[in-house]
């Protein structure tokens, strides 16, 4: 029995998936396509502007792209392509907010830090104690303690409350009156989550003239205490994710070995959970340490630097910032300014508040920044490792 083997003549053609692609560099092409036709469109028009140009260039790209990749590659690969520019466009469109403000805040906010009267950095040592009208000095030190101080006292409270709310939801809350009152309280922290700062700023202050006879009483704990509402919340939330992600068989695999239910939370969940929990917890600080209406009904504003927490008002960044900018450009009747307290001699500056504000801005950001590595480095020391 013979078997006759099929001539290249009549072999069917097996056609490579990726036969028929275009290099990337032609999403380039049309893409600078887009944008030069697109200037060219709004400069006749006389409507030509940075952003305009980049809109109107992207939604030509988009065009273009498709119709090049339709002639090119096909129906399939053309829809795939418009469909990864919309992707990327998104991506862009939601990073622009993001990039146009740290620029904003570095260009305007460096500057003043930087080049700080009477020495370069001054701005991060110095308080405002006798900074007057014009007076092109001053800093944040006694800010930055201030929202350093409140920003710990505030995760001191919410921390633990939050953790071991989260965990008696998670862990605790399967059956019975338990269970019952866990859906109350994920009800309430539902709720807590969509309170305006300034109605915590109130509770905060209610609460305190409640307790002292003094009504004009403003000091650090209050602060600490109404943005505690804001975050506890966000630790309950965010914590209760990442311990429910925890997989069922290692519980299980503690409680065969007997351990009892309290070491396993501790040893097992927490231990394989800490990456998750650190990452929404820095969420959480991150979420209170700019928040300015409650620490101005609460903490008010100094010039001078306060470390006690349970007695006089404490200056904060946020309140910093506000006091600053709403004091708007300086009046300058001469081109100096003298401290009454220690004599000093400053120039006058008619943009100072402004840049004041804008170097406590950046401050604030690098803040937030450095509490961002610290918990990436936390989650990545702590957090368990899969391989060796």
């Amino acid at each position: 029995m013979s078997t006759t083997t099929p001539t290249s003549e009549h072999t069917p053609t097996m056609r490579s998936p990726n036969e028929r692609r275009l290099p990337w560099y032609h999403l380039v092409f049309t893409g600078l396509g887009g944008l030069l036709i697109a200037i060219a469109a709004l400069a006749i028009v006389d409507a030509l502007s940075i952003p305009g140009a980049i809109l109107l260039g992207f939604v030509l790209h988009l065009a273009l792209g498709y119709l090049y990749s339709r002639i090119r590659e096909g129906r399939r690969w053309a829809m795939e392509r418009l469909m990864t520019l919309l992707v990327i466009g998104a991506f862009a469109i939601a990073m622009f907010p993001l990039l146009s403000l740290l620029w904003e805040v570095i260009a305007r906010g460096l500057v003043r830090v930087v080049a700080a009267a009477p020495t370069p950095f001054a701005f991060w040592t110095m308080d405002m104690s006798g900074i007057i009208g014009g007076a092109d000095a001053g800093g944040v030190v006694h800010a930055t303690i201030g929202t350093l101080l409140i920003t710990l006292w505030a995760s001191i409270i919410s921390i633990p409350i939050g953790l071991f709310a989260a965990i008696f939801l998670v862990e605790y809350a399967d059956y019975g009156w338990r269970r019952v009152l866990g859906k109350g309280v994920t009800f309430l922290v539902d709720v807590m989550t969509g309170i305006p700062s300034i109605v915590a700023g109130l509770f905060g202050l209610a609460l305190f003239i409640a307790i002292l006879p003094d009504e004009g009483v403003r000091m650090g704990i209050m602060g600490a205490v109404a943005l505690s509402l804001l975050m506890i919340p966000t630790v309950v939330r965010s914590c209760e994710e990442m311990l429910r992600l925890v997989p069922m068989d290692l519980r299980e695999a503690s409680y065969a070995l007997g351990v009892p239910k309290w070491l396993t939370i501790v040893k097992v969940v927490l231990r394989t959970s800490i990456a998750g929990l650190t990452t929404g917890i820095t969420l959480a600080i991150a979420r209170v340490i700019g928040e300015t209406a409650p620490l101005l009904l609460t903490v008010g504003m100094v010039t001078s630097v306060n470390w006690n927490m349970f007695d006089g008002r404490m200056a904060t960044l946020p309140t910093f910032i506000n006091q600053q900018y709403r004091a708007g450009s300086a009046n300058c009747i001469s081109d100096t300014v003298t401290n009454p307290f220690n004599q000093d001699v400053y120039a006058c500056s008619i943009s100072t508040n402004i840049d004041r504000a804008w170097a406590a801005a950046f401050t604030l950001i690098i803040i937030v920044m450095v509490l961002n590595i610290v918990a990436r480095l936390v989650s990545y020391y702590f957090s368990p490792k899969l391989s060796r």
